[in-house]
Formats: C-alpha cells, sequence, structure tokens
C-alpha cells in the first residue's frame, strides 16, 4: 500500500473509485473485490471478508426472502453493506432512486415492492457497473426498472420526481457528501423519504488511512463521523432523521485490516480503528410544502 504525500484530490478520489468498481464489474468477479462492502461479508457487516459468495449471507443481510429468488449473477454483485429496500418501507406505485446501484441487486428487490405501476432508477458512476445492470435487467426481464450513467453528486434526474431515495453503502465513497444529500433533497417530492445503509464512524480514523486511495475504495477512508454524517442531512434540509449503528466485532475489522492491506498504519495495539468503523441505518424525510 502506497501512502500520498498530500491528500488526494475528490477527482483523483473519484477516478480511484470509478477505476476500482468498473474492475470489478469488468472481471464478473466481485469475490476478489478489495472492496470491505464486496460480498466477502459473512455476516452483516460489510467488512466481513470470507471465501465466497453465499445466499445465505445475503439472507443474513437482507430481511426480504426475495433476495433468494435472483439469479448468481445479480446477488453475486451484492456491494452493500445492509438492506435499504426494506428500511424504505417502500409501497406499491412509488418512484425510487438507488444512488450507486452497481450490478442493481436493490434496484431489482425495490422494483417488486412498488409494483408495475411503480418505477426504479439506479445511478451509477461505473460505466461497466451500468452496463451489468442492464445485462441483468434484460435476463430478469424487469421493466419497471431503468439504470443511468451519473454521479451521485449531479444526479441525471429531474425536481421533485422521486418518492424514495435508497442507497447501499456508496454515499461514504463521495468525496463531496453535503452535495450528494443536497442532490437527494433535489429530486425528491416533499414528504419523500430517503432511506440508506452506509458506513460511518464513532470518532477518527487515522489520517493516514484517509488519504489512501484503496481505503477510499474500501468504504473505510471515506466514511463521516456519525454526528457529521446527520449533520450533513439536516444542513439539505432533511427533517426526522435517524441513525441506527450495526456494529461489527474486532476480529471482523481485523479482517478488513488484513484484506485493505491497512496493517503498516494500523497496529495491533492501535484500538482506535475498533472503536471507529460501524455500518448504520438511516432514515429522513423531506418536508412538505
Amino acid at each position: 500500500m502506497t501512502t500520498p504525500e498530500k491528500q488526494d484530490t475528490p477527482t483523483d478520489i473519484r477516478i480511484h473509485v470509478r477505476e476500482s468498481y468498473g474492475k470489478i464489474a469488468a472481471e464478473s468477479a466481485p469475490e476478489r473485490s478489495t472492496s470491505c462492502c464486496g460480498p466477502n461479508a459473512q455476516d452483516d457487516s460489510c467488512c466481513s471478508p470470507s471465501a465466497d459468495v453465499d445466499i445465505e449471507r445475503l439472507s443474513r443481510l437482507y430481511e426480504t426472502p426475495d433476495v433468494a429468488d435472483l439469479p448468481d449473477e445479480v446477488i453475486g454483485f451484492s456491494l452493500g453493506c445492509g438492506d435499504p429496500v426494506t428500511l424504505a418501507s417502500l409501497q406499491p406505485g412509488q418512484t425510487v432512486l438507488d444512488l450507486g446501484a452497481g450490478g442493481g441487486l436493490d434496484c431489482f428487490l425495490a422494483a417488486k415492492r412498488v409494483g408495475e405501476n411503480g418505477h426504479v432508477i439506479g445511478v451509477d458512476m461505473t460505466a461497466e457497473m451500468i452496463e451489468k445492470a442492464r445485462d441483468n435487467k434484460d435476463k430478469l426481464s424487469v421493466e419497471n426498472v431503468e439504470f443511468r450513467l451519473g454521479e451521485i453528486e449531479h444526479l441525471p434526474v429531474a425536481d421533485e420526481t422521486v418518492d424514495v431515495v435508497i442507497s447501499n453503502c456508496v454515499i461514504n465513497l463521495s468525496p463531496d457528501k453535503p452535495q450528494v444529500f443536497g442532490e437527494a433533497y433535489r429530486v425528491l417530492k416533499p414528504g419523500g423519504r430517503l432511506a440508506v445503509s452506509d458506513i460511518v464512524t464513532d470518532g477518527p480514523l487515522p489520517e493516514v488511512i484517509k488519504n489512501d486511495l484503496n481505503a477510499w475504495a474500501g468504504c473505510v477512508a471515506g466514511a463521516l463521523e456519525a454526528k457529521d454524517y446527520i449533520e450533513g442531512i439536516e444542513a439539505a434540509g432533511f427533517v426526522d432523521v435517524e441513525l441506527t449503528p450495526v456494529y461489527m466485532d474486532k476480529s471482523k475489522v481485523d479482517e478488513a485490516v488484513e484484506q485493505l492491506d491497512l496493517g503498516d498504519v494500523v497496529g495491533s495495539d492501535d484500538e482506535s480503528l475498533y472503536k471507529a468503523i460501524f455500518s448504520a441505518k438511516v432514515t429522513a424525510r423531506k418536508p412538505l410544502k
């Protein structure tokens, strides 16, 4: 792992994240990803590597049994850390936007919830992921889902056209989270809801991790402190913000440190990382006018 002499720019981060996830899609082998939010998890923590992808792990991660009905080429691209679809309590006829759709797993689950009169839009900045998601859509013959190439900081979605915004371990990857929250607010209809699963921290991360591009792509370096995450959502205009932590044990963090090759910056006696990183369920609402 290399340690940059100066902090990487937002452009550097976007390029590296795009290249990392593009490689995952192009190789069709997410189990070899260095992302702690990849399908390597053994339990409901995204930072829990294991040898392969299995439906049992996803069944623990997702509260809905619908995930078991999806083919391997779809669930094999589960790069999330939670179940935003169930968290969102979706209703028939709603329009749903997924920030960082990846291979489309959450979009397909959401499509079933909103029904034929509903609509799901998946946005991803990685062309290879969009191609993979569209291929998966064709294989599943799902009509009420579309995938758009774009950055979550600049959503290709019109103002006030979405009922629910969901996201699964993606916002932490953005170098401009206030812009993401602002964009989510913009596209939501008055009264619309935000429901995301994401990686946050309780306490600061070591600076060398924050500045490491591999750690950014692995859902570690870009994580905000929980209080800052909440404040960012509120600053965008949302109300009724709730954040529920889902903690991971020390052994799982050790595995993530090893997978991300962070051993030279996180010593065995450094407890800060073990106390810092966890996944969270976050919900909020855009006020009615």
